[in-house]
C-alpha cells in the first residue's frame, strides 16, 4: 500500500524507527550542504576507458548455474525541487556507500549488479568491494574481496544501463549478511530503492571502502543506492521472485530483522531443507501499482515486470501481489507539489484483471510459472471494496494463474472480512505486522515449488 496510508512520515515507516528518523535528518543536512555548493568534483577515467567493462556484462544473461540470491527493485529518485525531505536521496558525492544485503541462497561464488537505470549521465563508481558484515557498519576483517568489472577496479555505467560484475571467489551462505562498499565520486543519486527495511551507511567524505571498524560510516540510511542484484554460483538451484507493492516490500516490518513475507518464506524453505535449491528474491516497491507509474512509487509493475521479475537469473516461479493501490489511488484527491499518488485514475476490476492477463502471458512466454496472490483487506470504501472482492473472486476461480495463494483468507478478520485480523495488523489497518507477514509466508504451500 502507499505511504499515505502507512503513515505519511518517514519516522514511522517501521516500528521503533529512531534510526530512520536520524537517517531522514542526515539526508536533509546533506542536501543542504549540496545546495551550499559543498559538492565534490567528479573523478575517475573518461567514458572510453570504462567501455570494455560495461560491454562485458551489459544486459547479458549470466551463464547457466548463476541464480539471483538477493535483489531490489530500482526506482527513480523524485526531482529534489519538488520532493519533501523524506523523498530525497542522500548526498553521496565523494563518499563511500556501504550497503548491507542478506542473500537467500548459498553459492560457491558471487557477482553483484549495479544499475544506472534512471540516470541521465554516466555513473562512475570505484573501490568496489564485498565483505562479510559485522556489527553495524563494521565488516569482518579478512573477509573482504575486491569486485571488478571486465578486470577493472572501477566502472562507468551509461544512463539507463546496468552491469554485472566479474565472478568473485567468495562463498555465500544463505542468511549471512554481506556488505557491498564503493565510492561514488561526484555522483548524484537518481536510482534507488526507497524503503529497504534495512540500515545501510554513508561515510564522511573520502574512500573508506577498506575500513573494517566502520567508524567513518556516520550516516545511516534506509534505502539502497545503485546496487540492485547479487547472484551466486549454484548449479541446480532456481529462483522464486516475489513482486508487488509495499506489502511485499515489507512496509512496517521490524527494521533489520528480515521479517518481510518473502524473507519468512525463505526461512520456511530453509527449515524444510529446501534452502540449498531455492532462492527467494523481493522485487516489491512501496506504493507501486500494476497499471500506472508514480513519481515516487516506481514504474507500473506491468512495465517493469520483464526486467525486475523475468530478468532475474535462474527465475522459475513468480508470486505476484499487486492491485490494492490501483483500486485506492483514484480516491485520493490531487494536491500541489510532489503528488506521489498521481495519476488519480479510478480503475475497475476488469482493468486490473486485464493487467494480470498480460503478466501471465509474459511469464508463460518465458516458461516461468506465475502464482496470483489475493488482495488483502485495506479498510476500503464500499465502492472500492466491491472492486477488491471482484478481483479476488477472479483470482480464485478463473484458473488463469498457475496457482493461487490466498493471502486475503490468511489475514482477514472472520468477524469483519474487510479488515485485517487485529494480531496481523501493524496498526495502520493496511500493512501486516511481523506476525501477519509470517502468516502470509505460512499460507504458501511449499509443495508448489516441487511441481516442475
Amino acid at each position: 500500500m502507499h505511504e499515505r496510508l502507512a503513515t505519511g512520515l518517514t519516522s514511522t515507516f517501521h516500528k521503533g524507527l529512531t534510526i530512520a528518523c536520524v537517517s531522514a535528518g542526515l539526508w536533509m543536512g546533506l542536501s543542504a550542504n549540496a545546495i551550499a555548493g559543498n559538492t565534490a568534483v567528479a573523478q575517475g577515467q573518461g567514458p572510453g576507458q570504462a567501455e570494455s567493462s560495461v560491454q562485458a556484462a551489459r544486459h547479458s544473461a549470466l551463464p547457466a548455474g548463476w541464480v539471483s540470491s538477493w535483489s531490489m527493485a530500482a526506482q527513480q529518485v523524485p526531482p529534489p525541487e519538488f520532493a519533501p525531505s523524506f523523498n530525497r536521496a542522500p548526498d553521496t558525492a565523494d563518499r563511500t556507500v556501504r550497503q548491507i544485503v542478506v542473500p537467500s541462497l548459498s553459492g560457491a561464488g558471487l557477482r553483484i549488479r549495479l544499475t544506472n537505470r534512471f540516470g541521465s549521465v554516466p555513473l562512475k563508481l570505484r573501490s568496489i568491494g564485498i565483505a562479510t558484515t559485522g556489527r553495524g557498519a563494521q565488516i569482518v576483517a579478512g573477509s573482504e574481496k575486491p569486485v571488478t568489472f571486465g578486470g577493472r577496479a572501477d566502472v562507468e555505467i551509461p544512463p539507463g544501463e546496468e552491469v554485472w560484475s566479474d565472478p568473485v571467489a567468495k562463498s555465500v551462505i544463505a542468511g549471512q549478511a554481506l556488505s557491498v562498499s564503493f565510492v561514488a565520486p561526484g555522483a548524484k543519486a537518481t536510482t534507488w530503492h526507497k524503503i529497504a527495511s534495512q540500515v545501510s551507511y554513508l561515510s564522511t567524505r573520502g574512500d573508506f571502502a577498506a575500513s573494517t571498524d566502520g567508524a567513518p560510516f556516520r550516516a545511516p540510511m534506509t534505502a539502497y543506492l545503485w546496487l540492485d542484484g547479487l547472484a551466486v554460483d549454484a548449479p541446480g538451484a532456481r529462483g522464486v521472485v516475489a513482486i508487488g507493492d509495499s506489502i511485499t516490500d515489507g512496509m512496517r516490518s521490524t527494521l533489520n530483522a528480515n521479517r518481510r513475507w518473502p524473507d519468512q518464506l525463505a526461512a520456511r524453505l530453509a527449515r524444510a531443507g529446501g534452502a540449498s535449491k531455492l532462492a527467494v528474491v523481493n522485487l516489491g516497491i512501496s506504493g507501486n501499482r500494476l497499471l500506472n507509474d508514480s513519481p515516487c512509487y516506481g514504474q507500473a509493475l506491468e512495465k517493469r515486470f520483464r526486467t525486475d521479475a523475468l530478468g532475474q537469473p535462474g527465475v522459475r516461479d513468480v508470486i505476484v501481489l499487486i492491485g490494492i493501490n490501483d483500486i485506492d489511488f483514484g480516491e485520493v484527491p490531487p494536491h500541489r507539489g510532489l503528488d506521489c499518488d498521481a495519476p488519480h485514475v479510478r480503475v475497475q476490476a476488469a482493468d486490473v484483471i486485464d493487467g494480470y492477463r498480460r503478466l501471465i502471458a509474459a511469464a508463460h512466454e518465458r516458461h516461468v510459472r506465475i502464482f496470483g496472490g489475493t488482495l488483502t483487506p485495506a479498510g476500503l470504501t464500499d465502492d472500492r471494496e466491491r472492486v477488491r472482492t471482484e478481483i479476488n473472486e477472479w483470482i480464485r476461480t478463473s484458473h488463469a494463474f498457475d496457482g493461487v495463494i490466498d493471502f486475503d483468507a490468511a489475514l482477514r478478520d472472520p468477524a469483519d472480512p474487510r479488515r485485517l485480523l487485529p494480531r496481523f495488523d501493524s496498526d495502520d489497518h493496511v500493512h501486516p505486522s511481523d506476525a501477519g507477514y509470517a502468516r502470509m509466508a505460512e499460507a504458501i504451500p511449499l509443495e508448489i515449488f516441487d511441481a516442475r
